[in-house]
């Protein structure tokens, strides 16, 4: 959990709060936390309040985003940081085209974690 740059704030379009996500994937805001801190998803401090906070693109309906989970430990293997990680999957890419965010939640997964595989080398 960390706090947001205001450049990544700019680059993200919607944020949900915990109890929000939880509500969605209909579990206590408990399990929620866990996936946050098993990584498989990235939470962040902001607002007023400095609540936390999820990209909103990380949730399709009643589920996390398919392949989310293994693009964020690709990344973190490759040592990005959380701020890093929500940076390159917000940052528009016209090869691909979109972000990687967006190619994740239209089930191009796998050419979002080969283009994070290849960052390593």
């Amino acid at each position: 959990m960390t706090e947001i740059d205001v450049k990544i704030d700019a680059l993200v379009p919607e944020w949900l709060y915990l109890p929000d996500i939880a509500e969605k994937l209909d579990v206590e805001v408990t399990r929620v936390r866990q996936l946050v801190k098993e990584g498989q998803l990235i939470a962040v401090r902001r607002g007023e309040n400095r609540a936390l906070q999820v990209p909103a693109a990380f949730i399709d309906g009643d589920r996390v985003v398919k392949g989310l989970a293994g693009t964020l430990t690709l990344l973190k293997d490759d040592g990005f940081s959380d701020e890093e990680m929500l940076e390159w999957l917000f940052t528009a890419d016209p090869t691909l085209p979109g972000t990687p965010a967006q190619a994740l939640s239209e089930n191009r997964g796998t050419e979002v974690k080969r283009r994070a595989q290849a960052l390593a080398v």
